[in-house]
């Protein structure tokens, strides 16, 4: 099976491209498409891939061999441990069983943690709320919903926290406990997610197309649940495509989703599930996404000036990653005191979520990486974010 390097190098020579030619019109250094050509570099992220194949005119994914997302690192898995256990089983029974209700209660009691990223919180309560439904929906199977539901919240947090296999586990096991189609849906569109994250792109496409197909609603006698269950699905294809260089492909499907999130006028969470929170602004901030991704750092802070950030609530789905997309545009502008100043309001607003954002550090170190010597601030954030030496 042929390298990344090797698929660069065939490409390159088709086009007629020197090293250094492709190197320009991919706007990267001519020494990384060396290294990469002689596959002595491995490490290549996603967004510079996806600008060679760019270049090269071909998908992102016909470069690819599989891309190794970065794992997470030892405190973060030390902090999940006991939830690992639980989530495989490997903790005993409880004492005494809990009931549907007292646990579905339990569970709409913790959904402000959930919201505002309380992750020491959750990792404390997490593994006895796992123990107690397995051993729930063995005496009464019509606790799987509760479960499911559990399921697919601990496989989104799996996913946020760079934990992939257990991600994957945790949302197998929610889809065998779904029997809604729409509730199927919302955990679909988080396992399209994960797959993004993995650099899986043409498996989370597909899979968003093929769901958003089965589940496209009547847009005149839609509710908020059905359009956005649809709308969600629409948005993570259009993520995968514009990752894998089918911009026309990202353009129809996020010009469905805003049909979807017209329909429903604002932006609605249905059944008070944050995950499933659809409207104009969500469209609006993913059409900025797929701009970073293009490299149009212009046209995301002409887009993100119609996004009322201040009017959101800070949710790790939407607004601040949206967030570190204008943090990223103000910096490759050469703004990089705008840049700071937006990255630090997302520490002060989510600061265990953005602990774990290798985003959030990659911009912190284009920041400072030309810097002769650094302010307190920035030394403290470099700290915050785990930023390597």
């Amino acid at each position: 099976m042929a390298t990344i390097g090797e698929r660069i190098r065939s490409v390159r020579k088709r086009r007629g491209l020197t090293q250094q030619g492709l190197a320009e019109l991919a706007g990267v250094s001519a020494s990384l498409i060396r290294k990469l050509e002689q596959d002595a570099r491995r490490d290549v992220r996603l967004e510079t891939l996806r600008k060679i194949a760019v270049a090269l005119k071909v998908p992102t994914t016909s470069l690819m061999i599989r891309h190794d997302a970065e794992p997470a690192d030892e405190q973060t898995l030390d902090l999940w441990g006991p939830v690992r256990r639980a989530l495989y089983g490997l903790e005993g029974p409880p004492l005494e069983t809990s009931t549907r209700e007292g646990l579905g209660s339990a569970l709409e009691a913790s959904m402000p943690l959930w919201r505002q990223d309380r992750y020491s919180q959750i990792a404390t309560m997490l593994p006895a709320m796992l123990r107690d439904v397995d051993a729930l929906v063995e005496a009464d199977l019509s606790a799987r919903h509760v479960r499911g539901r559990l399921l697919h919240l601990v496989g989104w947090l799996m996913t946020q926290t760079r934990q992939f296999d257990e991600a994957e586990f945790a949302l197998s096991r929610a889809m065998d406990d779904m029997n809604d189609p729409l509730d199927a849906a919302a955990t679909v569109s988080t396992h399209c997610w994960l797959l993004l994250r993995q650099g899986r792109l043409d498996e989370a496409r597909q899979m968003a197309m093929r769901w958003a197909d089965d589940v496209e609603p009547r847009i005149s006698r839609a509710t908020p649940h059905q359009l956005s269950a649809w709308g969600w699905l629409l948005l993570r294809s259009s993520a995968a495509a514009i990752r894998d260089n089918r911009p026309g492909e990202a353009d129809d499907t996020i010009r469905l989703a805003r049909t979807a999130a017209v329909a429903i006028g604002r932006d609605l969470t249905p059944d008070e599930d944050f995950l499933r929170t659809f409207g104009p602004l969500t469209v609006a901030m993913k059409r900025v996404e797929n701009a970073m991704i293009e490299d149009r750092p212009d046209k995301v802070l002409q887009l993100s000036q119609a996004i009322p950030v201040t009017d959101l609530r800070p949710t790790s789905n939407n607004r601040n990653r949206h967030l570190l997309d204008v943090a990223e545009a103000h910096r490759r502008m050469h703004r990089h005191s705008e840049a700071f100043d937006v990255l630090q309001g997302v520490r002060r607003d989510a600061p265990e979520w953005m602990a774990n954002q290798r985003y959030a550090r990659d911009i912190l170190k284009a920041i400072i990486g030309r810097r002769r010597t650094l302010t307190s601030e920035m030394r403290d954030l470099a700290d915050f974010v785990r930023l390597d030496y």
